[in-house]
């Protein structure tokens, strides 16, 4: 070969395929970016628990977690006690201490 001769055919098809997979991957990262901004708009770590209007914590008892099933609340308190509610009631079902090993 010599300096005026192209490229070989598939080395200008391997070219085209890894530019086209950048491009993929450029366009990829980019979509991962807008679905995180979109997602999490509020930047606050989501610090704020919000409970649902039937459920009255105890006096001086705040949220650290919370979780539903099919017909229950459950608050896991930030003194470690996890606090099981009625969904349709309300109602203190159970309580339950965490403790450590």
């Amino acid at each position: 070969m010599t300096e005026d001769d192209p490229d070989p055919l598939n080395l200008r098809v391997l070219r085209l395929l890894v530019t086209a997979l950048t491009v993929v991957m450029i366009v990829g990262l980019i979509t991962v970016v807008i679905v995180f901004v979109t997602r999490f708009p509020n930047g606050d770590g989501g610090t704020t628990l919000s409970l649902p209007s039937q459920i009255e914590l105890p006096a001086g008892v705040t949220a650290d977690a919370i979780t539903m099933g099919a017909d229950w609340y459950a608050v896991v308190t930030d003194d470690q006690i996890i606090l099981i509610y009625d969904r349709n009631t309300g109602a203190l079902r159970q309580s339950v201490e965490i403790t450590g090993n």
